[in-house]
């Protein structure tokens, strides 16, 4: 057994039909399909650790019999990998051998046949008789080079028994060639060799999309030394806590924090935000980011391989190994869907001639027409297309969708919780009001609050105390300080012992008078969170601290009701009052306060039996538990928690909330695509099967209503690339596949 995965790079993967291919081929040989997982982003072939003894040369040898070409996966990013001209352009100038042959074949016949006419055929159906032997020779080259890459495959198939499209379509080539229709045969070699050098390029397209992501980290990082020495080095040998400078103008290397600079920093290319965001001393950076005008010494965080954006290019590839369920429902289609046209067409050959008294040439030709259209090119690649565009165009507003299954569920949300510390709000308690009473001033008050809160690593104190610093307020650490556990804290300033602490401390100490108790009644009733500070004699006074709601939290509300979410909830741990008033702020009128995790559980499934189709939207380790009971789990990426991100099947890389209801209409966008799609592939099918019955359908006119088909569907699904926003949109009504 190997000590890690056996990874390859297989060249020639491009849609669900190869993927299914080597499946068949490599499940006998690693002990089972649940052992394989197919990256078609990257043409990447991973075997898992606990597969059968196999080695690197079986996979090579296997992947070799079904046509396709296995090498051992290079950690480099594939568009750094060289690669041979033959290699790169192979199929595309074999495509058009194939093409240029079949014209020459075509001249040449009609040259010596003496017309057109005669080329073309005259019985009606396209069938020449007679074809010159030179003519003979250049179509069937034609023909060979334009099936030169299906052959391996179509014999594989047939030897398995597992009739595919590349076996329908070598069927028909070399039917037609039989029946001496050899124009036609070239033409249907030709135009098949195109749609699959079509469907590779749509597939690249996609790919080149996510391979912009690779493209982003600089290839060196400028490393500080203590001694002020400077050397540039690999990103991947720069270790956690390295000092880096970034120059203004440099993409930022690795993650990390902000030791001394100050700048401008366009994060776009993570996060998706339009605009640079202001950075100065102890903030994060992301790598690939860009610096602005100020140059930074940044402190490293993570290691080259750990990154936020190496987590975010790792996602996306590893994305539509998760199959969507439209994905799903077109490969069981398909795999039912090929035999039974294959005995039609069976059916169609023999039963006119033999019960009816057809001809059999005719027959046999419809009998082939039918195996060309019914092709199922188009209906394949129709849906993952689509999916992997809907993906990286994702990616690139800052929306990590993790699998192609996952691109579909937010279409049919009916119901959504949010957490609300870290996610509706900011996660960080500010001060909103400082209240002096018993006639101290701002400034005493202020100065003794944050003297006794020197001491703290409370996130409430390192609040007050950065207030007092922007208040230019001199800060002097009490003395004698001591902690009162769960309630406050004492200390002595010139002497004098003063406390601070809670509510319930002040009752405790006996000195909640009706009219303090009726001041903080009045500070804390919009939520905000009272520090109380007083001495033996009064209560001095109190400040108040409340967690910012996000700026974008309302109208990401007010966009998902417009959009038929049917109700929106708020699951917190905090008390009920400050719960309430930060649901009111935001328009949320279904509020669960004082949850505990387990809470948060019972309360999302009971809003999946009443709802069926329900998110939770969270950032911290208390939310995963909840997040992975919904039917979908949305984290904050650039501030949740590891346990967070890793249970999410979505994260939201700016912490924007705005993106949620985009994701909804994306996702809605996506399956409109992905249904309009498997519509018109069936009807164009559809339409030629009942041609071909009647009679007035061709060779030709069948593979090239299938490759047009299939070129329209895989633009169509090229288009989600460009979604960049949309207009809040009602649910479709349109039936899902399956």
């Amino acid at each position: 057994m190997p000590a890690e995965p056996l990874q390859f790079k297989i060249d020639g993967m491009d849609c669900a039909e190869e993927v299914a291919v080597l499946k068949r081929e490599l499940a006998p040989l690693v002990g089972g399909e649940d052992r394989l997982s197919f990256d078609l982003l990257q043409e990447k072939l991973t075997i898992a650790q606990d597969a059968a003894d196999v080695t690197a040369d079986a996979v090579l040898r296997a992947v070799a019999r079904t046509g396709m070409k296995a090498t051992q996966w290079r950690r480099e990013s594939p568009a750094a990998i060289k690669q041979s001209f033959l290699h790169r352009h192979g199929r595309a100038l074999l495509t058009a051998v194939s093409g240029l042959l079949t014209i020459a074949g075509f001249i040449t016949h009609a040259r010596i046949a003496g017309s057109l006419q005669d080329a073309i055929g005259s019985e009606g159906m396209g069938l020449a008789r007679q074809v010159p032997v030179l003519a003979q020779t250049l179509y069937g080259l034609g023909v060979l080079a334009g099936v030169w890459w299906v052959l391996p495959r179509a014999w594989l198939a047939m030897r398995r028994m597992r009739p595919d499209m590349n076996l329908l379509m070598v069927f028909a080539v070399v039917g037609a060639a039989w029946l001496g229709d050899w124009f036609e045969a070239s033409s249907v070699a030709c135009l098949f060799s195109i749609s699959l050098l079509l469907e590779k390029w749509s597939v690249g397209h996609a790919r080149r999309a996510v391979e912009a992501l690779l493209d982003l980290t600089p290839p060196t990082a400028r490393l500080r030394y203590p001694d002020g020495r400077q050397s540039e080095v690999s990103p991947n040998q720069v270790p956690v806590g390295a000092i880096l400078l970034v120059k203004p103008g440099e993409r930022i290397p690795l993650d990390g924090q902000i030791v001394s600079g100050h700048s401008q920093v366009n994060q776009a290319p993570i996060t998706g935000e339009s605009l640079p965001v202001p950075k100065s001393p102890g903030d994060s950076v992301f790598a690939g980011t860009i610096n602005g005008e100020g140059a930074l010494d940044i402190e490293t965080t993570r290691l080259s391989d750990a990154t936020t954006l190496a987590y975010l290019v790792r996602m996306v590839s590893d994305a539509q190994a998760r199959r969507s369920r439209s994905e799903q429902w077109v490969e069981k289609f398909a795999q039912i869907y090929t035999p039974i046209i294959l005995g039609l067409s069976l059916a169609i050959f023999l039963i006119p001639p033999l019960l009816l008294g057809g001809n059999w040439y005719e027959w046999l030709y419809r009998s082939l027409v039918l195996l060309v259209i019914a092709c199922p090119c188009a209906l394949v690649i129709s849906t993952p297309v689509s999916v992997v565009a809907a993906i990286a165009a994702a990616a690139r507003q800052g929306v990590l969708i993790k699998g192609g299954v996952i691109v579909e569920i937010p279409a049919r949300l009916r119901a959504l919780a949010f957490d609300k510390t870290g996610t509706l709000t900011e996660g960080r308690p500010t001060v909103v009001g400082l209240f002096p009473w018993n006639g101290h001033t701002d400034e005493e008050l202020l100065e003794r609050i944050a003297g006794l809160e020197a001491h703290s690593e409370h996130p409430l104190g390192r609040a007050i105390l950065a207030y007092a610093q922007q208040r230019n307020v001199s800060i002097r650490p009490a003395e004698d300080y001591q902690i009162v556990p769960g309630k406050g804290a004492t200390a002595r300033f010139d002497g004098k012992r003063y406390w601070l602490g809670s509510r319930r401390f002040v009752e405790e100490r006996g000195q909640a008078t009706e009219t303090v108790l009726a001041q903080l009644d009045e500070l804390t009733q919009e939520g905000a969170t009272a520090v109380i500070v007083g001495n033996e004699d009064h209560v001095c006074g109190a400040i108040t601290l409340a967690d910012r709601v996000r700026p974008d939290a309302r109208n990401a509300v007010r966009s998902l009701r417009e959009m038929g979410v049917e109700t929106i909830a708020m699951l917190t741990g905090d008390n009920e009052s400050t719960a309430k008033a930060i649901a009111r702020t935001v328009g949320i009128d279904n509020v669960q306060a004082n949850l505990l995790p387990a809470d948060k559980v019972q309360v999302v499934e009971q809003l999946v039996s009443q709802y069926g189709c329900v998110a939770m939207v969270g950032d911290g380790v208390n939310d995963a538990p909840a997040m992975a009971r919904a039917s979908l789990g949305i984290a904050m990426g650039a501030a949740g928690s590891d346990v967070a991100l890793e249970t999410a099947d979505i994260a939201l890389m700016s912490d924007d909330l705005s993106r949620i209801p985009w994701l909804v209409s994306h996702s809605r966008r996506t399956l409109d695509i992905i249904r309009v799609n498997i519509a018109f592939a069936l009807a164009i099918k559809a339409i030629f099967v009942i041609l071909t019955l009647v009679g007035f359908a061709s060779l030709w006119a069948a593979i090239a209503a299938d490759m047009g088909a299939s070129f329209l569907v895989i633009f169509n699904g090229l288009r989600l690339l460009r979604f960049v926003d949309s207009p809040a949109k009602k649910p479709s009504n349109f039936p899902s596949p399956g």
